[in-house]
């Protein structure tokens, strides 16, 4: 695990310096604290930040072949490297090293830009190839790994973090005010865009290569096919099936040089890697956790009965309400744009407290997205039948009576009024837009943000949607495959940035078992009504895992790593937060119409509607502001300056 970055001049007479090269890997040294490397060449500079997890001794980057052509900055891990190591070798490669980068390159010098379908594991990675005067990047299946790169008129720059690409000479952190709607419905952008105008990410399943005449070749060599074809199995082939490749990824996972451990939630899947984990290590792992002081938002007690169950070295943290909002704008940093959701900082924070006693930790991301764990999915499953009745039987003008009654009631507490909203009553069937996205994933709407973005802004009809749409219409098979599909491509790209930087934040390798592209092709061939059954998803998993775990475990509701921002957002610091949004350096960005920002706190703080989505967008986009473009640096100090309050620009 590591860092990398790197410049490409498209000029062979323009030699790449040293110091803007080492100025951008400085900006990720902590993905990689034990030691740099780099490579230098005429037009060409290779750098990377190293955490040494594989081969500690003589597994160094930049790694080449032996006649060093060939060089190599890599981020991840292959876990197949040892079974490929043997093909190759028998093909005739020589090894000079027991590191898995150094099978990229041979399999690159054997297959060429191939090379990458035979990997089986996490990775983003940056190739030299000398001989073909010729840049080669690429991304894992799944997007566990971030790779981001800017074409400028002269140079090709990449890295592991954006941080790295601004740390360039001549490279300014702008607004990207075209992704503003994407942003403000679902908080992430879905596709190759970022919120800095002229950075780009690499889209997980792709690979990239630059020439000298600066034509730069983008193409997917992995998408996941959700069609099956083949014939229809009984139901305990697909769990003992799923169990098996569960077991061989855990397995597998568990590759390390140095200690390793697992973050425990108390969920369903998280607990199951643990479990898993013990069975094949036949001994205690260490366990972590995080809760808060507000019982009701805390999962420690279930993290407790699992880590009892399986008797692991249990260690726990528990975050309060000043912690969290101190470490909201450092966290902006590491992840590069808003945080999306409040939980990247209890990840931050249980991601701190296992450093101090690992390097390595397994995950359990990725099992909602490809086996249905959300309520969402089954419940839009059966909104979708009984929205199928409701049109057939009720004229539109009452549909559409009954929808803006639901909205605009006065007698409707406003968590009544949420739950209504998110049936077919308080949906329009005839936009999917509505009926599911703006249903279960915008904080803003499209009508919302018309209200609140300044007029110039306002976005096209579909602006917001359109990255995710493409996913949803390219999606084949029934409904759940659809919707598993779309997520795949979207939400969980989001969930495993946050789970990399997070982690790398704290100098930890984080490993997500569930994201084994083999389970995860696997899972996509589980017929979906096997993966739901009433408003209970994730039904092959806990199948799958029952003799493993109690029973309160494996049946119980899903929480989904809850934070209690909306509780403290109740407190002073809606106060705070509402300051913040109204101070004149805030409103001069020209962005929002300032009489509707005030009335999202004026009815949050009524308790006629809970803003506490809308009002978490708006908080995260100017303290993003504050970050990056106006280079706030007191709000990254571990002081007191260093909150959301009372920072200035330096």
């Amino acid at each position: 695990m590591c860092g990398i970055c790197g410049i490409f001049n498209f000029d062979r007479r323009k030699l790449v310096e040293r110091a803007p090269l080492e100025a951008m890997n400085q900006q990720i040294e902590h993905r990689g604290p034990d030691e740099a490397g780099f490579y230098l060449s005429e037009n060409i500079g290779l750098a990377m930040r190293r955490l040494s997890i594989i081969d500690l001794r003589t597994g160094q980057q930049p790694m080449t072949n032996e006649n060093e052509t060939i060089w190599l900055v890599f981020n991840g891990e292959i876990y197949n490297h040892d079974e490929l190591r043997v093909q190759l070798e028998a093909l005739g490669h020589r090894y000079r090293t027991h590191s898995d980068t150094e099978t990229i390159v041979h399999l690159y010098e054997e297959y060429g830009r191939e090379c990458v379908k035979y990997l089986r594991g996490m990775f983003a990675f940056a190739l030299w190839d000398a001989r073909q005067r010729r840049l080669f990047l690429a991304r894992d299946r799944v997007g566990i790994k971030p790779l981001y790169y800017r074409r400028t008129p002269g140079a090709f720059l990449w890295g592991s973090e954006i941080k790295a690409l601004l740390a360039f000479p001549g490279t300014r952190a702008e607004l990207n005010r075209e992704a503003l709607p994407e942003y403000l419905a679902f908080g992430y952008l879905a596709g190759s865009r970022t919120m800095f105008g002229g950075i780009q990410k690499l889209l997980p399943g792709h690979r990239v290569e630059v020439d000298e005449q600066g034509r730069v070749s983008i193409d997917e060599y992995w998408d996941l096919k959700t069609d099956d074809t083949e014939e229809p199995r009984p139901s305990n082939y697909y769990v003992r099936k799923y169990r098996d490749l569960l077991e061989q990824a855990v397995e597998s996972h568990l590759m390390s040089d140095v200690p390793l451990g697992v973050f425990l939630s108390g969920g369903l899947d998280s607990s199951a890697v643990a479990a898993l984990t013990t069975k094949i290590r036949r001994g205690p792992i260490e366990t972590f956790s995080v809760g808060y002081e507000e019982e009701a938002y805390s999962e420690l007690p279930y993290a407790r009965i699992v880590a009892q169950h399986i008797g692991s070295v249990h260690r726990e943290v528990c975050v309060n309400r000043q912690e969290f909002f101190n470490a909201i704008p450092k966290l902006i940093w590491h992840e590069d744009e808003p945080l999306v959701w409040p939980s990247s900082v209890s990840l931050f924070f249980v991601s701190t407290l296992a450093r101090k006693h690992v390097k390595v930790v397994l995950t359990g991301e990725g099992a909602d997205e490809t086996l249905a764990g959300y309520t969402r999915y089954p419940w839009t499953l059966w909104n979708t039948r009984l929205d199928r009745v409701y049109r057939r039987l009720t004229p539109a003008a009452l549909r559409d009576f009954v929808r803006q009654a639901i909205e605009g009631s006065s007698t409707l507490n406003a968590d009544l009024r949420r739950k209504l909203q998110h049936t077919f009553l308080g949906r329009d069937g005839r936009s999917w837009t509505s009926f599911y996205l703006d249903n279960f994933y915008s904080a803003f709407s499209e009508s919302e943000q018309a209200g609140l973005l300044v007029n110039e802004l306002r976005p096209m009809p579909g602006a917001a949607y359109q990255d995710s749409r493409v996913y949803w219409e390219k999606a084949s098979g029934d409904l759940i495959s659809r919707l598993l599909y779309a997520d795949t491509k979207t939400y969980l790209v989001e969930l495993c940035m946050k789970q990399d930087n997070m982690s790398m934040a704290a100098s930890v390798e984080s490993r997500v078992p569930f994201l084994d592209h083999v389970l995860v092709e696997f899972a996509a061939r589980i017929p979906g009504r096997l993966k739901v059954r009433g408003l209970a998803g994730k039904c092959i998993l806990k199948s799958a895992v029952r003799d493993l775990l109690p029973e309160r475990i494996v049946d119980r509701r899903k929480m989904g790593f809850p934070t209690p921002f909306a509780r403290w957002l109740a407190g002073p610091h809606l106060e705070i937060a509402q300051g913040l949004l109204m101070e004149p350096r805030t409103l001069d960005r020209g962005l929002f119409k300032v009489e509707a920002v005030k009335r999202l706190f004026a009815e949050h703080r009524a308790r006629r509607w809970d803003h506490g989505d809308k009002l978490w967008r708006l908080l995260n986009l100017e303290l993003w502001h504050r970050v990056f473009v106006d280079r706030d640096t007191a709000l990254l100090q571990d002081s007191p300056a260093g909150t959301i309050v009372g920072a200035r620009r330096q």
